[in-house]
């Protein structure tokens, strides 16, 4: 039987695990959902044992769905700037601190100090839930917890250390080490002067090889289903430059709905910019792409729903009875704050334009189209982009409300990838090219939604 690669995609709010043929179509796919954690306001952790739960419940569902075919490799997409502290085993010594957290704000000020040509080299916007200005707060408010550490690990690197016992897991790639705010974008190495303003030492901070390289073997699940073999796990990438891989996307724009939201634009030229309103990142293939990012996307519709009373899939049925403008009712949806451009970090989510005649359904659609009106910033915020349709791929971008708003703000055709997890399938992809399998995934392109329909 012909062999599959697995990809899982470690979310903010659940994992996602496919498995991939070597056709490029998908064998099976199934996910785990898990809370996050906020034990003070502004804060937003997770346990790595509740990651690696996840995944093994994941497993279970799915390898015995795979009818015997054997798993040829696994790769890993993860959550970006998260921050997990571990110690020589590489087993977490604490919850990961991830990217909506808030409680660094005050440590930002460490990288507005740096000298200019250091700070301009890192060409992204301060963001206080980045890895770095998370590891300043780290050593200012748990020296203790930093003195005990051998090493700092992306999400996904984290997890894959639980796999890999035993081997080396000081290790992540370009994509998520350039995510940190600790990364020199121009000289594309790690930043001296932003690993000093966070206060740790050199050594903290991990190895970075390509997302393909195979970084161990593990057993996954009962050594019958997979052949009696182990299966070689590769370092993996970042969930956003890994979506744009699934989706094939090359110079265009692409909008990723998730529990946030980004824009992204591939092809990016690194260049010094000081504090700049749009993210400048490594791609998993040594490439640059464009993001402007929202904190708040898919979780801000989910919150509407909860206000509202209703599921967070029905939301967008709400929505529908309400006609476009939803009655003269607006929705702000940055209840966490932003990373600037769009909105800043003290910039706080509302319903205004309120009447007597207002109904549940006018604020269901508010809340669609505030979400929707805030990627359209975005996308304004990184440029012009090419002649042609935007490509959207993420779970928000199931409905197909979404989709002709979506196509109304930007004024261009809005083509869905029929992709339930399009960063899991680039990760699926990184694992056939570490074990030298060159698998195309198969792109089930919807109905083009052209605007004013």
């Amino acid at each position: 039987m012909s062999a599959v690669l697995l990809g899982a995609d470690l979310g903010t709010s659940g994992l996602k695990l496919v498995a991939l043929g070597e056709d490029g179509r998908i064998a099976a796919e199934t996910e785990a959902g898990y809370p996050v954690d906020g034990p003070h306001e502004g804060w937003a952790e997770c346990a790595v044992g509740t990651w690696r739960a996840a995944l093994d419940d994941a497993l279970a569902r799915l390898l015995p769905a795979l009818g015997g075919r054997p798993v040829a490799g696994l790769g890993l997409s993860g959550q970006m700037h998260g921050t997990v502290l571990v110690d020589e085993a590489g087993a977490a010594l604490a919850p990961a601190v991830l990217w909506p957290d808030r409680r660094a704000a005050a440590e930002v000020a460490r990288w507005r100090a740096l000298p200019d040509a250091a700070r301009a080299a890192l060409a992204n916007p301060l963001v206080p839930g980045m890895t770095g200005p998370v590891l300043a707060w780290l050593t200012a408010h748990r020296p203790d917890l930093v003195a005990r550490a051998a090493g700092v690990l992306l999400p996904k690197d984290a997890l894959r250390a639980t796999l890999l016992p035993g081997a080396d897991w000081r290790v992540t790639d370009r994509s998520d080490a350039s995510g940190t705010l600790l990364w020199d974008v121009v000289a594309d190495t790690w930043s001296d002067a932003a690993r000093a303003a966070a206060g740790v030492p050199p050594g903290l901070l991990p190895a970075v090889r390509s997302s393909a390289a195979v970084a161990g073997t593990a057993v996954l699940g009962g050594t019958a289903v997979l052949g009696g073999a182990g299966v070689p796990v590769v370092v993996g990438g970042a969930d956003t430059p890994l979506a744009l891989l699934a989706a094939g996307t090359a110079g265009g724009l692409q909008v990723n709905l998730g529990t946030g939201a980004q824009v992204l634009r591939p092809g990016w030229t690194p260049a010094p910019a000081d504090d700049p309103p749009v993210h400048g990142y490594a791609d998993a293939e040594g490439g640059w792409y464009a993001m402007a990012a929202l904190q708040n996307g898919g979780s801000a519709w989910s919150w509407a729903a909860g206000v509202l009373g209703v599921a967070p899939g029905d939301l967008f049925d709400l929505a529908a009875a309400s006609p476009p403008g939803a009655g003269g009712a607006v929705f702000r949806p940055f209840l966490t704050g932003e990373r600037g451009g769009v909105a800043g970090p003290g910039d706080r989510a509302s319903w205004t334009g309120l009447s007597a005649g207002t109904t549940r359904s006018d604020l269901a659609r508010a809340a669609v189209e505030g979400v929707l009106t805030a990627v359209a910033d975005a996308a304004g915020l990184i440029g012009e982009p090419p002649d042609g349709p935007v490509v959207l791929t993420g779970g928000g971008g199931r409905s197909p409300l979404v989709r002709q708003v979506l196509a109304d703000l930007l004024g261009r055709p809005v083509v869905p990838l029929e992709l339930r997890s399009a960063s899991a399938i680039g990760a699926a992809v990184l694992a056939g090219r570490g074990v030298g399998l060159a698998v195309e995934p198969e792109r089930a392109a919807g109905e083009p939604v052209s605007p004013g329909k």
